[in-house]
């Protein structure tokens, strides 16, 4: 099968076209035949191996790159139960750049008809750390005030509709060019931050969710009401030069995460969790019955699939960027 992968540690020009054997299934996996994957920062984080921790074992273990998928299972392995030849799912797998992957069953749900491969592949890791921020993280609640930091982007776009999905009143901070975007997703105010600054306003917000990563905890927390709650979903949602993720920042918003804890104001941070196949099944969901719509920035084939990453790295992708085997 033809595949993407990376021997060497680097920028996406390490990324190369290739032909490798078809994985296996084991215990409780399913195969399937790729028929969209989407890019996410853990990508680009592991292909440069950044932060430079991830080098310590040496070369990449994990040849090929991408999670979220979205295909027609070929088979199963031993003890699955829960799918069969032919049916259309979305999910994470260890390498989704390629033509086949995969999965246990457990990080999988059924397809709905009505939702395309290429949207449904937008959903498991941005879809589901959106839901898990908002209601496992920041415990959201009808009625309540949201303010997404980086609605634009993958994470971003889902969780302003997922907070109004929820009965929230949200308010989405990005771009001059994104406020439209942002708006016509449910948030009922937009904040262009290049020019207005949302913790030096006097409104006070009951949740606030940073995927954008370019406003400090200690700055944030003056937006958050007396017993607001912040939650720091991963790293930003490009390749930042200065102030991108590091692991003595990973260590200081821990301390503060645990300290919070004695506090009115509670802050968490999400850096990952493995996806579940009823957090994907409730999204889908929500999608089938149209209260969400992924958005997609734009489609790759696989053969270019480096400059698809080298684009989500620049910041500025308009929700998820999309892999394809076939011609985009």
């Amino acid at each position: 099968m033809k595949a993407i992968v990376h021997n060497e540690y680097g920028p996406p020009d390490v990324l190369k076209l290739v032909d490798v054997d078809p994985p296996t299934p084991k215990e409780r996996e399913i195969l399937l035949k790729v028929h969209a994957a989407a890019v996410n920062p853990l990508d680009w984080h592991l292909i440069r191996g950044e932060p430079s921790v991830m080098r310590l074992g040496g070369k990449p273990k994990a040849r090929i790159p991408g999670a979220d998928v979205a295909g027609t299972v070929e088979t199963v392995g031993p003890g699955v139960q829960r799918f069969r030849r032919g049916d259309e799912v979305l999910g994470t797998v260890r390498g989704s750049f390629a033509e086949y992957a995969c999965g246990h069953e457990d990080r999988f749900a059924l397809k709905p008809a009505r939702v395309s491969f290429e949207h449904a592949a937008t959903i498991p890791v941005a879809g589901c750390t959106a839901l898990v921020a908002l209601r496992d993280y920041g415990r959201v609640k009808a009625g309540q005030s949201v303010l997404v930091n980086g609605a634009s982007g993958g994470v971003g776009t889902f969780a302003v509709q997922i907070a109004t999905a929820f009965g929230t009143r949200v308010t989405g901070v990005c771009s001059a060019r994104n406020l439209e975007l942002v708006r016509s997703l449910g948030a009922e105010h937009v904040i262009d931050y290049a020019k207005d600054d949302f913790t030096r306003q006097a409104t006070r917000y009951d949740l606030i969710l940073n995927v954008a990563g370019n406003a400090s905890v200690s700055d944030t927390r003056r937006a958050l009401a007396p017993r607001g709650a912040l939650v720091v979903v991963g790293a930003g949602v490009g390749r930042q030069t200065e102030g991108g993720i590091t692991v003595s920042g990973m260590l200081s918003l821990a301390f503060v995460a645990l300290a919070s804890r004695f506090g009115q104001q509670k802050v968490s941070m999400v850096l990952g969790k493995p996806v579940q196949s009823a957090d994907l099944a409730f999204i889908a969901k929500l999608v089938e019955d149209g209260n969400v719509a992924p958005v997609i920035d734009s489609k790759y084939p696989l053969a270019d699939a480096a400059e698809a990453v080298r684009h989500l790295e620049a910041g500025h992708a308009r929700g998820k960027v999309v892999v394809t085997p076939g011609p985009a």
